[in-house]
């Protein structure tokens, strides 16, 4: 068994960084992409246990990407979480992401989250 990928896209790398420390402290092993297009390849050649997104992202919006997830069937057993800093997009994305979460999301917030989405997950690679 692979180990349980978390991919973090966001075009911010401090908040990026953020999230992906929040997640490895949970046993993710993490990526961070912070472009949508190059978001879309990866999710192509892999199935991340995990996909913490962004709306905001250069050439490729976070929504387009969420959409183009959802319709994938090999991502079908993927959690996603959007993070957004506008509340009303929030609302609107709810019945496709897994979580939405309104920025700022603390990273106590996100360890919690990461923990419990690690125990949904199931094992890593090393643990069994």
């Amino acid at each position: 068994m692979e180990p349980r990928i978390a991919l973090i896209i966001d075009d911010d790398a401090g908040v990026a960084e953020i999230y992906a420390e929040a997640l490895r402290q949970a046993g993710f092993a993490t990526e961070i992409i912070q472009n949508g297009r190059l978001a879309q390849r990866r999710l192509a050649q892999i199935i991340p246990a995990v996909v913490l997104l962004d709306l905001r992202l250069p050439e490729v919006s976070g929504e387009a990407l969420l959409a183009a997830m959802k319709a994938d069937r090999r991502l079908a057993r993927t959690r996603v979480i959007v993070a957004t800093g506008e509340s009303h997009r929030a609302e609107a994305l709810q019945p496709l992401a897994d979580l939405v979460l309104v920025k700022p999301v603390s990273y106590d917030q996100l360890a919690e989250l990461a923990h419990r989405l690690r125990a949904a997950t199931g094992p890593l690679k090393d643990e069994e």
